[in-house]
């Protein structure tokens, strides 16, 4: 029989229990789930209403399992990883004294390299489709893409001792793109979806609340590798430090919103597949839908430095790859998705 390797928990009431070897989920009382703790890499808990036993935890600890907390918007605000998986001092070193050298500009400039090149690459994923169907929504796009290229080139220019000095540069540039990138996005799921234009936090519309579902799941996915890799997910460059921010996740996470969830959500509307809101949230079911797509898409085979390897192992790779560029032992290279 085949297991999940992510438990998912959103039903009130749920517990979380340890079973011998094996992870238990039981609601209302009744086994639901039962899981092998080698085969589990993540638990998810979205409900407020769950409980969890200490040996489960402990279990999960000592097996390198995080156990991340989602709101109903799928915002984290809690994730439990063992103290045992945080890597070296050197690097974490090297990390905050790249803050304050030319290696956090570079490090930042290569994230939203990074990010730039993906959403011209989902773009044409989504339009190379539209070429012979609608030739002018493809012309449209392309406009789209042209310029988002153009707004690249403006990253190779900025330099700077430290990020402090070309951080409001490069935030420019990458909210430049970015609003082109919503224009292109929102071309290209006309007709199936009200998409206003790009909201974060509160959005109440239907594209803006799969979208920020989505990312708060990817989040998790991302602290947990950049732990794994050594690093410190408090200590990013582009995102300002503050209390309680994870900085480097913020940063990192750059590079894979992309390939990640927007080409997950974009299909799902062009797909036509129900979205359902509840009090101005995504349906339980409809949240459920989207975590399973992103967890396919996550184990989903690419190409990457000449050979396929699943998207959840090229983030973990890249989170190590951030660890040795920090070193001085290797120049860092954006994932950048094919199209």
């Amino acid at each position: 029989m085949e297991h999940p390797s992510e438990v998912f928990v959103s039903n009130y009431g749920s517990f979380l229990g340890k079973k011998s070897e094996r992870l238990v989920l039981k609601e209302n009382g009744q086994t639901v789930l039962e899981v092998p703790f080698y085969e589990l890499q993540n638990i998810i808990i979205e409900t407020s209403g769950a409980s969890i036993s200490t040996d489960c935890i402990k279990e999960c600890m000592q097996r390198g399992i995080p156990i991340s907390f989602l709101s109903s918007t799928g915002k984290p605000y809690a994730t439990i990883i063992s103290p045992h998986l945080t890597g070296t001092v050197v690097t974490r070193r090297a990390q905050y004294e790249a803050f304050k050298d030319k290696r956090g500009v570079q490090m930042v400039k290569l994230f939203v390299e990074g990010k730039l090149k993906n959403q011209v690459n989902t773009l044409k994923y989504f339009a190379k489709y539209r070429k012979s169907a609608d030739k002018e929504l493809f012309n449209n796009v392309q406009s789209v893409i042209d310029k988002i290229e153009t707004t690249a080139q403006e990253l190779k220019e900025i330099t700077g001792n430290c990020i402090n000095d070309v951080r409001g540069q490069i935030m420019s540039a990458e909210g430049r793109a970015g609003n082109l990138y919503w224009q292109g996005i929102k071309l290209l799921t006309a007709g199936k979806i009200d998409f206003p234009g790009r909201e974060h936090a509160g959005a109440a519309d239907p594209m803006n609340s799969l979208l920020n579902y989505g990312y708060g799941i990817l989040y998790g996915k991302v602290e947990k590798c950049l732990i794994l890799a050594g690093l410190d997910p408090y200590a990013g460059f582009l995102h300002v430090d503050r209390s309680g921010k994870e900085s480097l996740v913020y940063d990192f996470v750059e590079e894979f919103r992309q390939p990640v969830v927007d080409r997950v959500v974009v299909a799902m509307i062009n797909k036509g597949i129900p979205i359902e809101m509840e009090d101005g949230q995504l349906s339980q079911k409809t949240r459920r839908d989207l975590a399973e797509r992103i967890k396919e898409r996550l184990d989903t085979a690419e190409r990457f430095q000449g050979k396929k390897y699943r998207l959840q192992t090229i983030i973990q790779m890249q989170a190590r790859r951030i660890a040795t560029h920090l070193r001085g032992e290797a120049r860092y290279k954006p994932y950048v998705s094919g199209w």
